[in-house]
């Protein structure tokens, strides 16, 4: 986990996505956290190919797959 206190201002949205993407992984082991992610990204696509689902498929696409390659690495 990345400690947000020493992760300068700008960049700290990113730090607290990665820290919940980390919390995820280690309440579900990485297996699950693998097919969360691909579904997550599916999910993510799917919504974005409606122009009004996009605003919230984006996040979820980019959730998912740092949620893959944490399970990953």
């Amino acid at each position: 986990m990345i400690d947000t206190t020493t992760v300068p201002w700008f960049l700290w949205p990113f730090a607290v996505l990665w820290n919940l993407v980390c919390a995820i992984l280690q309440l579900t082991g990485r297996l699950v956290a693998a097919v969360l992610g691909l579904v997550l990204v599916i999910v993510g696509v799917i919504l974005t190919l409606t122009v009004i689902g996009a605003i919230v498929g984006i996040p979820f696409a980019i959730l998912g797959i740092m949620l893959m390659l944490r399970a990953i690495f």
